[in-house]
């Protein structure tokens, strides 16, 4: 039941004789000796009132409520030059010719003014030179609507539009409703106002659509206007900071929520937060992207070495702590005793993503790695043995490999041995746990930021082969061992036994022989390292 934000205030009881605001109450009786005096008394108060009435001048006597009336709704019908006799025939066969998008039949949780994700996508790209065309009369005679519509419908291109009277509100109702068609051109993606430098260079349109989506976003995330200001050269685009203010909101929640409960972090959780989280596009992990792709949807947490050299943390990971430290708890929370020794600088996070056959750059120690999502495929394929002798990648023999399912567990794995991941179908996250070959040469500062991530920061005497053996290479004559071995050369984790409390150590499992092309052309591929 809907309970209102400003209640009326309690009434007096019936039986009160105490007048509101006053101190003193009424007698409940007047005797017969008493009402001479009050009629002096009740006299002289009206003399008083009439001279200063007289003063002040008597306050005008209250009108009668007129007809509640819609403002402009006489104008526009004055204003209006078709009869709704004329414009429903002129509305034969305007559904065929001006269809509404595809994407609306669609089910919608929101209401009618609660845009659709693809209609934001394609309106936040529109420049002033956007060619559009309005459907004729599209709105109905004697309405405030079509008096405006019939004045901004004869725009042909966006900046048109804008100067006649319709706002980016307008453009969104208009499309979803089949009112517009788009000639284009339109931007490739929408203006990132933190990259243009000279705002003299801004046109009204553009202004126009930034603000207006920005307090949409705030709208519809539950987030404050002032809190989506992005600054100049953050990197981040408007969207991305508004989708990573809720993943960071989402991870206080998850943190608070287990400290309450003295609990773990649960994989749900993380998975919630990777998906309100806002990839960045990353062009710079050449040695990683899927043939065909020039960029990933990729974010480095924690530290990190730059093209320049300067160590030091990464800007989402200050702005975003407490994404980067559920993470960081989600792995710390399940580390058996036997590997609690494993220790991390860096989070790669990725979103949908193959990454084809490579070695990592300068890795130090062992990775651990966990996959998120509702997918199917996407195993990880590792060389264990791969001791970088060999050169080309492409000589890698699958015979040599192992398969491991990151959707079951925790893997621990050499990044710096060859590896890929296979192709998959759906929604796949994975977060890569790894200390940069650096990590020794960050500033003190930096190293004191990881730990306050939840990062288990390496020493300066670390031992790299603590928890995983160096790889024997393949090459004819290198030493071949069997039984078990008390540092292997990688590790799986099943979830099942990391909920538990205990972990097994279970050996990776040889892949079976491949199915062929035909089988692989089955599963898109779509998810990260």
């Amino acid at each position: 039941q809907a309970i209102s934000a400003f209640p009326a205030p309690p009434r007096p009881p019936r039986d009160s004789r105490r007048r509101l605001g006053s101190a003193v109450a009424r007698p409940r009786t007047h005797t017969t000796e008493m009402a001479p005096a009050a009629a002096k008394r009740g006299a002289a108060a009206k003399a008083l009132l009439g001279s200063k009435a007289k003063a002040v001048g008597a306050a005008p006597k209250a009108k009668a409520r007129a007809p509640r009336r819609v403002l402009g709704l006489d104008e526009a019908r004055a204003a209006t030059k078709m009869t709704s006799e004329q414009w429903r025939k002129h509305q034969e066969g305007m559904g065929e010719a001006w269809p509404a998008p595809e994407y609306m039949d669609l089910p919608h949780k929101g209401g009618h003014t609660c845009y659709r994700d693809e209609t934001y996508e394609l309106i936040t790209r529109w420049t002033t030179e956007t060619k559009i065309r309005y459907r004729p009369h599209a709105k109905a005679p004697g309405t405030k609507s079509h008096v405006r519509y019939e004045k901004y419908s004869k725009a042909k291109t966006v900046g048109q539009a804008l100067k006649l009277g319709s706002w980016p509100a307008d453009w969104c109702w208009d499309y979803e409703r089949g009112f517009i068609k788009v000639d284009g051109p339109v931007r490739d993606e929408p203006l990132d106002i933190s990259k243009v430098m000279d705002e003299s260079k801004l046109t009204d349109v553009d202004k126009a659509i930034n603000r207006w989506y920005r307090r949409e976003l705030a709208r519809n995330l539950g987030l404050k206007v002032s809190d989506l200001h992005v600054g100049k050269g953050s990197g981040e685009s408007l969207i991305m900071r508004a989708h990573r203010l809720v993943a960071q909101r989402e991870a206080k929640a998850i943190l608070a929520s287990a400290k309450k409960q003295a609990r773990k972090v649960r994989e749900d959780e993380v998975l919630k937060v990777l998906q309100h989280w806002a990839f960045a596009k990353n062009p710079n992990r050449q040695n990683v992207l899927p043939d065909g792709q020039d960029w990933v949807w990729s974010d480095t947490l924690g530290l990190i070495r730059d093209r320049i050299g300067d160590i030091h943390v990464t800007a989402a990971s200050k702005t975003y702590p407490e994404v980067a430290t559920v993470m960081n708890r989600y792995l710390s929370d399940r580390l058996p005793s036997e590997l609690r020794g494993f220790k991390w600088t860096s989070l790669n996070v990725n979103c949908n993503y193959a990454a084809k056959l490579h070695r990592d750059g300068n890795n130090f120690g062992p990775s651990f790695i966990k996959a998120f999502g509702d997918f199917t495929g996407g195993e990880l394929n590792y060389w264990p043995e791969d001791d970088r002798r060999l050169d080309r990648l492409e000589d890698m023999k699958e015979k040599d490999r192992v398969q491991l399912d990151l959707k079951k567990g925790l893997a621990m794995f050499n990044g710096n041995s060859a590896h890929s991941v296979e192709p998959f179908d759906g929604e796949r996250y994975s977060i890569v746990y790894f200390a940069v070959g650096c990590y020794d040469k960050a500033p003190e500062a930096c190293k004191a930021e990881c730990r306050d991530l939840g990062m288990n920061f390496p020493a300066s005497d670390e031992d790299p082969r603590r928890l995983l053996r160096a790889p024997r290479g393949y090459k004819a004559g290198a030493a071949k061992r069997s039984g078990p071995e008390p540092v292997p050369a990688c590790r799986f984790l099943p979830t099942s036994s990391l909920e538990k409390g205990g972990a097994k150590k279970t050996p990776a499992k040889r892949p079976a022989p491949a199915g062929g092309a035909a089988s692989v052309a089955k599963r898109r591929a779509a998810g990260g390292a």
